[in-house]
C-alpha cells in the first residue's frame, strides 16, 4: 500500500458516514499504515459518542445470531448500527477466515449498518489488537452503537470487558456453559448474561443455576450494578426485546453512577499503554539487535552483572534512542 493517503479528506468522509470510507480507515489500521498516527489524530475530535457492547461466548451458543437480532432490534429504534466481528486468524493468509457478510446478510445493503470483520492475527483474548482503534472509526462514522462480537475462546474471553461499555455473555443449554463459565471467570465481567436457544430442555435450569453462580459471588452496594440473566431465542428473535431493555437498563445505570465514564477511561489508560509497549518493543528489537543487551546478557549468565542493574542499563539506551535527533 502506497504511502500517499489523504487522511484529512478519508477523515472528513467517514465523518459523513461514507461505508468506502469508514472502510479504508480501518484498513489502515490493520495494516498498521504509517499515517495511522495521523489517522488517530484526526478522528478524535468526532469520538466519545457511540455505545460500545460486547458479545462474548463459546463457540456455538449463537453469538453471530444475537448480533445480526440485536442489529435488527436497534435499527428498529432508529439508530445507526456498527458491527466488529473478530474471527480467528488464517494461518496463511492472517486474514479473517468468516467473511462478514456471510453472517449477517440481512444487512448488507442497509446503509444504516457498517459490518467489519477483523482477524485477531494470534492476539489471544478474542480482540483484534486493530479493534480499539477501528471503534473510533465507527465512533466517528455516527454509529449510535458499536456492537463488539468476539471468537470463543475460553478464559480469554474476558478481554472483551475492557474494550464495551456493556458486556454480554452469551450461554446455552445442554453445553456445561454454566461451569464453564464459573471455571473461567467470565461471571466477573458480565453485566448481562443470556442463555441463548432457549427453546432447548434445560434452558431454565441453565437461568436457575446462573443466577444462583451470580448470586453467590455478589457483595455489592445499594446501588451497584447485578447483572441480569434473559432467555432468548435470538434465531427467531425471542427474547431480544427483553436483552435490548436489560442493555439500555445498564447504560443508564453507567451514566448515572460515573460506572460509564470510569470504563472509558480505563478503556483509553489500556490502549495508551499497549501503544506505548508496542513502541518500546520496538525499540528493544533495535537494541537487541546491537552489542549492548548481548554484552549485558553475557555479563547476567556469568554472573558479573545482575539483571536489575542491566535492565536499568537498556532503559537507559531506550532513553538515548527518545533523545536522538533521528527518532
Amino acid at each position: 500500500m502506497g504511502r500517499t493517503v489523504d487522511v484529512a479528506a478519508l477523515v472528513a468522509a467517514a465523518a459523513q458516514s461514507s461505508p468506502r470510507a469508514v472502510a479504508r480507515l480501518v484498513s489502515l489500521i490493520e495494516d498498521a499504515h504509517p499515517v495511522l498516527r495521523e489517522v488517530m489524530a484526526a478522528l478524535a475530535p468526532y469520538t466519545g459518542r457511540a455505545r460500545v457492547i460486547g458479545l462474548t461466548g463459546s463457540p456455538g451458543v449463537g453469538k453471530s445470531t444475537s448480533t445480526s437480532a440485536l442489529v435488527s432490534a436497534f435499527r428498529g429504534k432508529g439508530l445507526r448500527v456498527g458491527v466488529l466481528a473478530v474471527d480467528p486468524s488464517s494461518p496463511f493468509s492472517g486474514g479473517a477466515l468468516l467473511g462478514d457478510r456471510i453472517r449477517m446478510q440481512e444487512h448488507a445493503t442497509d446503509s444504516g449498518v457498517f459490518i467489519r470483520s477483523m482477524a485477531t492475527r494470534g492476539h489471544l483474548g478474542g480482540l483484534a489488537w486493530a479493534t480499539p482503534q477501528a471503534l473510533r472509526v465507527l465512533d466517528a462514522a455516527g454509529c449510535d452503537v458499536v456492537l463488539v462480537e468476539t471468537v470463543g475462546v475460553g478464559q480469554s474471553e474476558v478481554e472483551v470487558a475492557g474494550a464495551a461499555d456493556t458486556t454480554v455473555v452469551l450461554l446455552a443449554p445442554g453445553m456445561g456453559d454454566g461451569i464453564q463459565a464459573a471455571k473461567a471467570g467470565i461471571l466477573e465481567i458480565g453485566d448481562v448474561f443470556v442463555v441463548n436457544k432457549a427453546d432447548r430442555d434445560g434452558a431454565d435450569a441453565t437461568a436457575r443455576d446462573l443466577r444462583h453462580m451470580i448470586s453467590l459471588g455478589e457483595r455489592r452496594e445499594a446501588d451497584d450494578w447485578r447483572p441480569s440473566v434473559i432467555k432468548t431465542v435470538a434465531v427467531t428473535g425471542v427474547g431480544v426485546d427483553d436483552l435490548v431493555e436489560a442493555l439500555d437498563k445498564h447504560h443508564e445505570w453507567a451514566l448515572r453512577t460515573g460506572a460509564l465514564a470510569e470504563r472509558r477511561r480505563q478503556r483509553a489508560a489500556a490502549e495508551i499503554e499497549a501503544i506505548a509497549l508496542t513502541d518500546v518493543r520496538r525499540r528493544m528489537g533495535d537494541l537487541r539487535d546491537g552489542d549492548l543487551v548481548q554484552m549485558l546478557a553475557q555479563d547476567v549468565a556469568e554472573g558479573l552483572r545482575d539483571p536489575y542493574g542491566a535492565a536499568d542499563l537498556v532503559l537507559e539506551g531506550l532513553e538515548a534512542i527518545q533523545r536522538s535527533p533521528l527518532v
